[in-house]
């Protein structure tokens, strides 16, 4: 049950992806850009957490909390940039 209920939610996220990777192409500013960014990124890490639930590694966890680590930088760095410029 369980399995077919994490099913489904990885093709509703893949689904969520796919809308994102629309909006980052049509983004009118670079702002949309780095939003849309930023929700993949979102998006993958849960993709992760699914995967390392339904294969029973934790070591996935690890992966997917420096991936947001990094992400969360690299998000705040581009943010930084666009308002005044490092």
């Amino acid at each position: 049950m369980i399995n077919t209920i994490l099913t489904i939610a990885l093709a509703l996220i893949f689904l969520s992806i796919a809308i994102i990777i629309y909006r980052f192409m049509l983004g009118p500013s670079s702002v949309d850009r780095v939003i849309s960014f930023d929700m993949m990124t979102i998006a993958s890490i849960s993709i992760i957490g699914i995967i390392s639930y339904m294969s029973d590694r934790v070591i996935y966890l690890d992966i997917a909390t420096v991936y947001g680590l990094l992400s969360f930088l690299a998000v705040i760095i581009i943010a930084k940039y666009l308002e005044k410029g490092l």
